[in-house]
């Protein structure tokens, strides 16, 4: 099952998609820090509530928005494909290199990424499967961990370089706002036999710039969520971003960074495809 969240006739719903057919069942609230799809994923509701038979719109009439609006946590994992780590010239990890972005990040699959003039000059993409928890999870183990998987969904782990880098910590240069396009939808757990077996992708303007695959990840989905959830509890739909494969805009010679006007879309294979324009504003 597919599940989105999409704006339709002035409301946000929570929806089913089937091919080219939205299935809008829930309403959120309108309230700050409403989720419906997290509520529902926290109930282990979800597939039973977005399978019931409503009547369909087409997709090309709703806008796509990011499949979660506030998780209790975004975790992404640094440096976690070899090729990667030799491009931009960091040390592997002994471990899983994590850090947070703040649920102010989270935009939509076709949302501008807005960036206040003056910012930054080393605007970045990072393509990456996101993991999207299911059940509440606590010291579990990487054998028992798929079960505390819901699904899984695409991510653009935008990065300001000349921020990160010059703070001594990662948190400024990755937690703009906008800085995670995340969607088109979470695809369920059950759609995708292999996680560690996917292609990720990424174009600039068109012009492909990254070509990966999970399978060259140095840490798992699995290994990542026990380590994880070691030292945190990881809540249903908290969202782990899982690293990036090699071909990111600061590991190119000459570096190769966004501008106003660019266009990034990022794709997970058989999880879909985000396309966000960049815009410079102020």
């Amino acid at each position: 099952m597919k599940i989105a969240r999409v704006r339709y006739e002035g409301r946000v719903l929570a929806a089913r998609v089937a091919g080219d057919t939205v299935f809008p069942v829930v309403v959120e609230e309108p309230r700050h820090m409403s989720d419906a799809v997290r509520d529902l994923i926290a109930d282990g509701t979800a597939e039973e509530v977005l399978g019931a038979g409503v009547p369909g719109v087409p997709l090309a009439d709703v806008e796509l928005l990011s499949p979660l609006a506030a998780p209790q946590k975004i975790v992404c994992i640094g440096l976690n494909y070899a090729d990667h780590i030799r491009e931009t010239g960091l040390r592997t990890p002994q471990s899983p290199l994590a850090f947070v972005k703040t649920a102010h990040c989270l935009t939509g699959p076709a949302a501008e990424v807005r960036v206040p003039r003056g910012t930054t000059e080393q605007l970045d993409w990072e393509a990456e499967l996101a993991v999207v928890v299911g059940r509440t999870a606590r010291n579990v183990s990487a054998a028992d961990a798929a079960a505390y998987v819901f699904g899984y969904t695409v991510a653009n782990d935008v990065s300001a370089r000349d921020a990160q880098f010059s703070d001594g910590q990662w948190f400024r240069g990755k937690n703009f706002d906008g800085f995670c396009p995340l969607g088109p939808w979470i695809t369920t757990a059950a759609e995708v036999p292999d996680p560690q077996d996917l292609a990720v992708r990424a174009r600039v303007n068109g012009r492909t710039v990254q070509d990966g695959s999970t399978k060259e990840m140095i840490f798992g989905v699995a290994e990542v969520i026990a380590y994880l959830s070691r030292y945190m509890t990881l809540y249903p739909g908290d969202v782990i971003a899982t690293g990036t494969p090699h071909g990111v805009g600061m590991g190119r010679d000459p570096q190769l960074w966004l501008a106003d006007g660019d266009v990034v879309e990022v794709e997970v294979e058989g999880l879909g495809l985000l396309r966000n324009p960049v815009r410079v504003t102020g």
